[in-house]
C-alpha cells in the first residue's frame, strides 16, 4: 500500500500558535519533544496494521498541540485525511449522551438515580423487579444483566423506539447489578431519556447544547448529513483476506450509544472542555459535580490475564459513567475505545496532567488507536517508551491465529456426504421472532436466500443435514449458520440463525 504523507490542518487564528502544526515541508518541520519522532511511528505503525487512513489530536491543558492526518480517506483514491476528516466515532459517543443527562441533572430536571420508567413509561424488560428496580445510572455503567444482542441496532429494521420495545424480549443473563456486562442498548435507552425530558430529541439536544457551544461544527449524529459533507472517510474491511472498501450504513437508530460522526479537530474540543474542568472559552456547560460523577467508578471490570501482562501496576479497572476508568502511571486514565461502520476510535484522558488524545482510524480490523494513545500519554508524561504498537500487533495476530484455527477446526466437522430432508421448496416461507420479527426464506434459481431486512439478505449454501452457511451479500458481514427443524411429521416448523435466535415459521 502505497503510503501518502502526514496532512497538517490549520485551525484558526484563536489556536494557530498552540498547535504543532505548520505549511512547511515534513524534512524542515522537525517535532520538538515530547512528540519527537510521532510522525515515523505513526506511518511505520500503518503500513504494520494496513490502516489506509488515521487522524490524531493532541490536547494539553487548554490548547491543541498536535492535529494530524496520515494516509487517504479511501483506499486507492488520493484524497487525504486531516484533522477535518469526518469519521463514525461510535461508543466514543457514550460520554456526550452522560454529559447531556448532565446538563439535565445540574438543571434539576433529572437525577441520576431516577427509576428509568419515570421518563419512559413504556420501559420494560424481561424481569418485572429489574423493570421496577432499575435507574439512569444502571443505564450509563453496563450492569443491568439485560442480554446485549446488537443485532438489534445492526441488523433489525427497527427505530430507536422499537428497540426499547423490544427488550422486553430479551433474557436477563446475569442478576441486576452484580457485573461488567456492556450493552449498547442501554446507551440507546439513555439517549432517548434526554430526548423526553428535554423536550427537544437526543440529536437535537448533542447538536445545541454540545456541539454549538464546543465550535464542534462538522460534527453530526445523522448519517444524511454525513452523505452530504465533503471530506468523509470511507470504511475499510478485511474481506476474503485483503482490505476493501466496503459501504457505510446507516446507523442512527443505535442513538446515544454510537450514532456521533465527528473529527479529530472537533473531539479535541470535547477534551478540552473535559480538561479545563467543564468550561470551554469561558463558559460553564458542565459542572464539577457532573464530570465528578462520570470519573467515578461505578462497575469494577476484572483484570483478565491479558491484561495483567501488558498492565502489570494496574490496580483498578472500572465504568464509570460512559467512561472506562484505570489507573496509569499512578494517575487516573478516562478512557473510551468505539467500533462501528468499520472504523476505530479511541479516546483518552488523563484530567490530573491535563493531557488528552484523540485517535481514529479507517479500519474495522485495527488496534492501532488504542496502541497510539498509550504511545502519546507516555511521551507527555515523559513515562519510559514501549513500544505499544509491537504489544498490540502481537495480540491481534494470535487473536487471527485463533480465529483461523477455528475456522480449520469447523469445516474439519463439517459431515460429509448427508443430504436435505426435504426438496428445497419445503424450506422457503416466513418465520417469525417476538424479539427479531420476521424473516422470510425463498428459493430462487438452484437455492435458498435468506430476507432479514434491507441490508440483511444472505444466500444459503447447504452445509450438513438441515443446516445451511448464510452468505451476507453485504461486503464483510461474513456468514452465519441457519439450522432448520422439522416436527413429528417431517414438516419445517422453525429457523434458528446465528447470532440471532429462533424463528418460528408461520406460512
Amino acid at each position: 500500500m502505497r503510503r501518502r504523507r502526514p496532512i497538517d490542518v490549520s485551525i484558526g487564528i484563536a489556536t494557530i500558535f498552540s498547535v504543532v502544526v505548520c505549511a512547511a515541508p515534513r524534512t524542515a518541520r522537525a517535532q520538538a519533544t515530547p512528540l519527537g519522532g510521532l510522525d515515523d511511528y505513526v506511518e511505520s505503525a500503518m503500513e504494520d496494521w494496513n490502516v489506509p487512513g488515521l487522524a490524531i489530536s493532541v490536547v494539553r491543558n487548554d490548547s491543541v498541540i498536535f492535529e494530524r492526518g496520515y494516509g487517504v480517506r479511501e483506499l486507492g483514491s488520493e484524497g487525504a485525511v486531516d484533522g477535518n476528516t469526518l469519521f463514525a466515532i461510535a461508543s466514543t459517543t457514550k460520554a456526550f449522551t452522560v454529559a447531556a443527562l448532565g446538563m439535565l441533572v445540574d438543571e434539576g430536571k433529572l437525577s441520576w438515580d431516577d427509576p428509568v420508567t419515570r421518563d419512559l413509561p413504556g420501559f420494560e424488560v424481561e424481569d418485572p423487579w429489574v423493570t421496577r428496580e432499575i435507574r439512569v445510572r444502571d443505564l450509563l455503567t453496563h450492569r443491568a444483566g439485560v442480554a446485549r444482542d446488537d443485532n438489534l441496532w445492526i441488523a433489525a429494521p427497527f427505530d430507536r423506539a422499537e428497540i426499547i420495545h423490544h427488550l422486553r424480549y430479551l433474557p436477563q443473563v446475569t442478576s441486576f447489578r452484580s457485573r461488567y456486562g456492556y450493552n449498547n442498548l442501554m446507551f440507546i435507552t439513555a439517549g432517548e431519556i434526554v430526548g423526553r425530558v428535554s423536550g427537544m430529541g437526543w440529536d437535537d439536544f448533542v447538536a445545541q447544547r454540545i456541539f454549538v457551544p464546543l465550535d464542534m461544527t462538522r460534527s453530526t449524529t445523522r448519517a444524511a448529513v454525513v452523505e452530504e459533507r465533503a471530506n468523509v472517510s470511507s470504511s475499510h474491511a478485511p474481506v476474503d483476506g485483503t482490505i476493501q472498501v466496503v459501504p457505510r450504513r446507516d446507523y442512527d437508530d443505535i442513538g446515544g450509544a454510537g450514532a456521533i460522526w465527528s473529527s479529530v479537530h472537533d473531539m479535541a474540543q470535547w477534551v478540552r472542555m473535559h480538561l479545563n474542568g467543564g468550561t470551554y472559552g469561558g463558559k460553564r456547560l458542565l459542572s464539577d459535580s457532573a464530570l465528578a460523577e462520570m470519573y467515578t467508578p461505578q462497575t469494577l471490570i476484572p483484570i483478565d490475564s491479558v491484561t495483567r501482562r501488558m498492565f502489570p501496576d494496574m490496580h483498578l479497572r472500572a465504568y464509570g459513567l460512559g467512561w472506562d476508568v484505570q489507573d496509569y502511571h499512578g494517575r487516573t486514565l478516562i478512557d473510551h475505545s468505539g467500533s462501528i461502520n468499520y472504523t476505530r476510535t479511541q479516546v483518552g484522558m488523563i484530567p490530573s496532567e491535563r493531557i488528552g488524545v484523540v485517535v481514529i482510524a479507517n479500519l474495522s480490523s485495527s488496534d492501532l488507536q488504542i496502541a497510539l494513545m498509550y504511545r502519546i500519554l507516555d511521551a507527555l508524561m515523559g513515562e519510559k517508551p514501549v513500544d505499544w504498537n509491537a504489544e498490540y500487533l502481537t495480540l491481534a495476530r494470535r487473536s487471527e491465529a485463533r480465529a483461523a484455527h477455528r475456522e480449520q477446526e469447523l469445516e474439519a466437522s463439517r459431515l460429509q456426504g448427508t443430504t436435505l430432508s426435504l426438496p428445497l421448496d419445503a424450506y422457503a416461507g416466513t418465520y417469525s421472532s417476538d424479539l427479531w420479527g420476521d424473516l422470510t426464506v425463498t428459493h430462487e434459481g438452484s437455492g435458498l436466500v435468506l430476507h432479514y431486512s434491507p441490508d440483511f439478505v444472505a444466500d444459503l449454501e447447504h452445509w450438513h443435514h438441515d443446516i445451511f452457511r448464510a452468505k451476507w451479500r453485504r461486503a464483510g458481514d461474513g456468514r452465519s449458520f441457519a439450522t432448520f427443524a422439522l416436527d413429528e411429521r417431517g414438516r419445517i416448523v422453525s429457523v434458528d440463525l446465528e447470532d440471532f435466535g429462533t424463528f418460528r415459521r408461520k406460512r
